[in-house]
C-alpha cells in the first residue's frame, strides 16, 4: 500500500485553494464593505487604533465589528470541531468546516444587496476565522492561509538557504511558499475584477475554491472506504 507522506488536507493543492479564497475574502470586504479586512485582523487593529486616536468614533466601530466577529467565529469553529470530533474522523470534521464556510458565503452572496456593510463584513470574518482555526498545516509544517507576513519571511529564508547555502530543501520550500503567496494575490486580484463585473456576487470565486476542496475531501473519503 502506498501511503501519502501527509494528509490530503495538508497538500499544496488544498493550501493553494484555501489561500486563494482567503485573498478573496479580504479583497471583497475591503472593496465592497467599508475598507475593512475579513481575515487580516492586524490591519483592522491598526486602523481601529488610528481612528480612535483621531476621535473618529463612528469609523472606529467599522473596524471593531470584524475583530469581534473573527473572535466569535473562532469560538464557533472550535465548538464545531469538538462536536464533529465526537462523531467522526478528522477529515469529516474538515468537511464540516468547509461546508460551514460555503453556507456563509451563500448567505453573503444571496443577501448581499440588503446586508449593511457591518453585517456583511462580520459574516465574512466568521468564514475567515473558521478557515484559520481548522487549516494550520501544510506538508507537515505550520501554515496560515490568511496572513502573508510569516509566509514572506519563510520564503525569504528558504530562498537564502536554497540559493546561497545550496540546500535543495530550501529551494523546494521556497517554491511551495511562493505558490501560496501567489495564490493569495491571485485570489485578491480575481475578486477585484469580479467586484467590478458582478458586485456582491464576487465571492463566487472563493466559493468555487471551497467546493473544489470539499470534492477532494469527499473523494479521499471514498478511497479510504
Amino acid at each position: 500500500m502506498n501511503e501519502k507522506p501527509y494528509p490530503v488536507h495538508e497538500s499544496l493543492l488544498i493550501g493553494t485553494l484555501l489561500t486563494a479564497a482567503a485573498g478573496s475574502f479580504d479583497a471583497f470586504t475591503y472593496l465592497l464593505h467599508g475598507e475593512v479586512f475579513a481575515g487580516l485582523q492586524t490591519g483592522n487593529v491598526i486602523l481601529l487604533g488610528i481612528h480612535l486616536g483621531q476621535a473618529q468614533w463612528t469609523t472606529a466601530v467599522r473596524y471593531m465589528v470584524p475583530i469581534f466577529a473573527f473572535m466569535f467565529g473562532t469560538m464557533a469553529a472550535r465548538a464545531l470541531q469538538l462536536q464533529a470530533g465526537k462523531k467522526s474522523r478528522p477529515l469529516t470534521e474538515q468537511r464540516w468546516l468547509i461546508q460551514y464556510e460555503i453556507t456563509l458565503i451563500l448567505i453573503v452572496t444571496l443577501f448581499g444587496h440588503w446586508l449593511p456593510d457591518l453585517a456583511a463584513s462580520a459574516l465574512v470574518s466568521l468564514i475567515a476565522a473558521a478557515q484559520l482555526q481548522e487549516f494550520r498545516r501544510l506538508k507537515g509544517g505550520p501554515f496560515t492561509s490568511l496572513m502573508m507576513t510569516g509566509n514572506l519571511r519563510t520564503a525569504a529564508q528558504s530562498l537564502y538557504d536554497g540559493f546561497i547555502r545550496g540546500q535543495q530543501k530550501g529551494r523546494k520550500d521556497a517554491a511551495t511558499i511562493g505558490t501560496i503567496i501567489l495564490s493569495f494575490a491571485t485570489g485578491a486580484a480575481v475578486t477585484g475584477i469580479l467586484t467590478t463585473l458582478i458586485g456582491t456576487y464576487a465571492l463566487v470565486g472563493a466559493a468555487l475554491c471551497l467546493v473544489w476542496i470539499d470534492i477532494i475531501f469527499w473523494r479521499d473519503q471514498v478511497e479510504l472506504h
